[in-house]
Order: structure tokens, then C-alpha cells, then sequence
């Protein structure tokens, strides 16, 4: 019975694949011609399909929304003009400029083919600047002009600031997608850009270095910047498995030591010369740069490089100045910020060979009373230093009273024609490194941790 039941099956099955094998054959063949099709369509799509870079970036501070960073602003919207690294101008949404012939108006003609993140049409009714001084005019829709009361040429770097419209809709590369406050300040802000394919989050509430530093180690940020040391512990950055170093210099920050001129001792110019020579010619903490104005900057063709070291001519100097006591010894007293602290003691361990004692105090802000202060002048890209040096100004820390610097400024500020006003700050630094206000140090180095890929 089992062996019928056998050849049975065996009939059937013959009979069938008799009938149908060939169609069997047909449509298997075309099932494995169609799957590796699919298999390949479907590698090819995937891999073109956008990845979504993330970043989370950590950094120390308390901001609110008028006081974001530049680093971010600059992400969600441009201004009218931006600047080369040597502080040349250039266009950006603006395509154009003229300037008045009297050098109070710039006219600036916008591209007609810049949107907001919204995805609305730029237009000259969008720029709103709110500058004090100056009256706006818009001639059309695609023109914007200023009407200044005073000639001031640092005004084409004055517009590269970001332009907004409805709190941060802007035309950059990225757009905001959520923004966390807690009360006036915001804890964290997320952008996201299409361009780029790449989601980034800010945490902005961490009160201390220390405090981003282990929330990096904790996970809760991917990228920590703007370091001014890799120390955490008893441990180094540099030494973590799985951690990236970048090492960077702020160039827009110099690192400056600031006389008192007022001071009865430092305010003697020979002796403000003489602790200018003892200057190191290089800083384990930064870039050296010894005159006011950067190295790369247009307005410094003659790339001062006063002050080399030289601690016999500094001490001829110092001991000119008549401002020792009877016991042939100097006491300074030297105000600095945490992070130069170390700076400062290698200034003092120079000087002390030249029986010059310091003390040095460690302050959080600029002393509104010092004798030298270790801290730092915020650069722009523009030349102009009127701010930090002429008589009338409150920023002028060091109370610095030289009235053929202050002309100088003046005019600096005023002249709209590139070669002249590189002839003026020639002439400015010349001056002013002969009668030094201050000793021009460098700009600091930071570092950028992440976790590698």
C-alpha cells in the first residue's frame, strides 16, 4: 500500500513539472534576474540616501537672545558685507556699495536672489540695523542706503553684522529649530541645514570650564571649544582614549599688558619701554604678535615686529627710568585674569632677574584701579583702535594722553582711501610703540576636544 502510494506521488509530481517545468524555469529565472536588480537599486539609494550629521557643542557662558555668539549668529545669517582674514571688505548679500563722494552715504544694492530660511525673498525693507546717528533711506526694493552725520570708514565692517527678521529667521546655511530658555537665558538652541545635511545643538549654560569638561566626559555634549587648557583632574585631554585634540589660535583677541599711566611708577615712558624689552619672543600660551594692530592686517604693511628681547638694553632702560627705591629694587604690582596667570609668572620670573619684584593678583574682570593689568583687547577687523587709545575714550584703561595718537585715530577713522589710511596706522604704531602704553603679546591658543569617529 505504502509503495502505490509512492509511485503515486512520484506520477503526480512527474506529470506536473511535465506541464509546468518550463514555466517554472521562466519565471525563476526572472525572480533572480529581478532580485539582484532590487539588491542593487536599493544599495545605490540607500547609500545616497542624506545622513544626518549630529554635533552637540558645549560652551561656557550665559547668553540670552541679544547676545548669542558670533559663532552661531554667523551660521543662521550673513550681513550686507563680510571680511577677508587681512580686514579687506567684501560683498556678501549685498552685491554692491558706492559711497558718497562727501563720505556720509553708502548705497548698497542687495542680490535679488537671497531668501530667508522661510523661504521669503530678501529685500531692503528686511534690514534693520538700528544704528544710532545714521538715517536710512530705500530708494526701491533691492536698494538700501545710510546717511551717516560723520565720516567713518570702519562703517563697511560695521554692516557685516547678521541680518535677522522675526527674532532668528535668517539667510545663512542653517535655520533655528528649537531655542530652550530658562527665564532670560537660553539653555540650548538647536539649527539644522539642509545644505549640509548636519543638525547641530548648543548647550550655552555651563558656568565653567571645569563644569563643560565633564559634561563631555559624562556624554552630554559630542564637542567641547574655546578651551583655554586640556587639564581636567589630575588628567590631560591629550591622554583620553578615543578623544580628539585641536589645537587653535583666537586671533581675534590680544593678549596685552596694560600700563597705568597715571601710576607714579609706570607712567615713566623709559621705564614702559624697558619692561617692553623684556618681552619673551615667544609665548607657550599663544601666537606672538608685538604691535597693536594683527600681522596680517592690511593697515600693517610695515608687520611691526618691535620690541625683540633684549634684557641688557632693558635694564640700561630700567635703570634710567629713576623710578627705583635706594635699594636698587623695583615693586610691581600685576593684576591678570585666571587664564594668563601662568603668562604672568613667567613675565615676573624675566623681571626678577633684573631684581624687579612682582606681585601678582588674580582678578576675574578688569581692576577699575591697577598698576599693570595682564588681559586682552577684543580686535575687529577694521583698523581702528580710537576706543582703546585716545584721551576722550572710557576704554582707554591706561588713561594713555598722546595728543599726536589721538590725531592719528582721528583721521584713521574718517579716511575712506585704503592707501592713506595705511599710511596713518603706520604712522599710529610707529608712535605708539615709542611711547608704549602697553606691551603687545600674542593671541591665545585654544583647544577643541570632541570624541572621535
Amino acid at each position: 500500500m505504502i509503495v502505490l502510494r509512492k509511485r503515486l506521488l512520484f506520477w503526480l509530481i512527474k506529470a506536473y513539472f511535465k506541464k509546468w517545468g518550463k514555466n517554472i524555469l521562466i519565471y525563476f529565472g526572472l525572480g533572480l534576474v529581478v532580485f539582484f536588480l532590487l539588491n542593487k537599486v536599493l544599495s545605490y539609494s540607500i547609500t545616497r540616501l542624506p545622513f544626518i550629521e549630529k554635533e552637540t557643542i558645549g560652551m561656557v557662558g550665559s547668553y540670552t537672545i541679544d547676545s548669542l555668539p558670533r559663532e552661531i549668529l554667523s551660521k543662521i545669517s550673513k550681513g550686507l558685507t563680510r571680511t577677508e582674514i587681512d580686514g579687506t571688505v567684501k560683498p556678501d548679500i549685498a552685491e554692491k556699495w558706492k559711497i558718497a563722494p562727501n563720505g556720509k552715504s553708502y548705497a548698497f544694492i542687495l542680490h535679488k536672489d537671497r531668501f530667508f530660511s522661510d523661504g521669503t525673498n530678501l529685500t531692503s525693507d528686511n534690514i534693520n540695523y538700528d544704528f544710532a546717528d545714521v538715517t536710512v533711506r530705500r530708494p526701491d526694493k533691492y536698494t538700501i542706503v545710510f546717511d551717516l552725520r560723520d565720516n567713518y570708514s570702519p562703517f563697511l565692517t560695521t554692516v557685516t553684522r547678521p541680518i535677522f527678521k522675526n527674532g532668528f529667521v535668517g539667510v545663512g546655511d542653517y535655520k533655528v529649530k528649537k531655542i530652550r530658555l530658562n527665564g532670560n537665558f537660553i539653555e540650548s538652541i538647536e539649527l539644522y541645514s539642509e545644505k549640509y545635511h548636519k543638525n547641530i545643538t548648543y548647550q550655552l549654560f555651563y558656568p565653567t570650564t571645569f563644569a563643560l569638561k565633564t559634561a563631555f566626559l559624562l556624554g552630554e555634549v559630542s564637542i567641547i571649544t574655546n578651551l583655554p587648557d586640556l587639564e581636567f583632574k589630575n588628567s590631560n585631554f591629550g591622554s583620553f582614549k578615543n578623544v580628539k585634540v585641536e589645537k587653535k589660535i583666537n586671533r581675534t583677541k590680544l593678549v596685552t599688558l596694560f600700563y597705568n599711566t597715571r601710576d607714579k611708577v609706570v607712567s615713566s615712558k623709559t621705564l614702559r619701554e624697558g619692561l617692553s624689552y623684556t618681552m619673551p619672543d615667544n609665548f607657550e600660551s599663544g601666537e606672538r604678535n608685538s604691535s597693536p594692530l594683527p600681522y596680517f592686517s592690511y593697515a600693517n604693511q610695515g608687520r611691526f615686529n618691535a620690541y625683540q628681547q633684549d634684557l641688557e638694553h632693558a635694564k640700561l632702560l630700567i635703570d634710567k627710568s629713576e623710578t627705583a627705591t635706594e635699594s636698587g629694587k623695583i615693586s610691581l604690582t600685576m593684576d591678570t585674569l585666571p587664564k594668563y596667570e601662568s603668562t604672568a609668572k613667567t613675565i615676573a620670573e624675566t623681571w626678577k632677574k633684573l631684581n624687579i619684584e612682582t606681585k601678582i593678583k588674580v582678578t576675574s574682570q578688569v581692576p577699575s584701579n591697577f598698576q599693570i593689568f595682564l588681559g586682552e583687547i577684543n580686535l575687529s577687523s577694521d583698523p581702528d583702535q580710537y576706543t582703546l587709545w585716545h584721551s576722550s575714550q572710557v576704554n582707554n584703561i591706561t588713561y594713555y594722553d598722546n595728543k599726536r595718537i589721538d590725531k592719528l585715530l582721528e583721521d584713521g577713522r574718517k579716511e575712506l582711501d585704503i592707501q592713506k589710511r595705511i599710511l596713518i596706522y603706520s604712522d599710529f604704531q610707529k608712535y605708539l610703540l615709542s611711547d608704549p602704553p602697553a606691551s603687545f603679546l600674542f593671541f591665545p591658543y585654544y583647544y577643541e576636544v570632541s570624541r572621535k569617529q
